[in-house]
């Protein structure tokens, strides 16, 4: 895993870490704080449950469908995805080349909302 306090991790780097972890579908890459970067490439089917902190998923290759517990989108490369914390989320119909980062922050629970007079 990447030091604290700088990163630069290629597709290329994180794919291959992730492949050194035989049978693995996700490994950390990389942590700062309350963030933990991921690389995530689940195979066949995606059996994420809900997660206690909130998330972003950025896609790195290959497509498919997201379900965030009420609707479904198509995704691609460069596609983010943000899913609160506790929330029904997964992949479907993905590709077999499907890979994507994954980064959650902040506290269990997940992060308060601000008001829209501080966005």
């Amino acid at each position: 895993m990447m030091g604290r306090d700088k990163a630069h991790i290629s597709v290329a780097d994180a794919l291959g870490t992730l492949a050194s972890h035989v049978g693995a579908h996700s490994t950390p890459l990389f942590v700062h704080g309350s963030l933990l970067v991921k690389v995530y490439a689940p195979v066949d089917t995606d059996p994420q449950a809900p997660h206690a902190r909130d998330e972003i998923y950025v896609v790195m290759r290959g497509s498919g469908i997201f379900f965030d517990g009420e609707d479904r989108r198509p995704v691609g490369p460069g596609d983010l995805l943000f899913v609160a914390a506790g929330h029904t989320h997964r992949f479907e119909a993905f590709t077999s080349d499907f890979a994507t980062w994954v980064m959650y922050f902040g506290p269990d629970g997940g992060e308060p909302e601000l008001p829209d007079s501080q966005m």
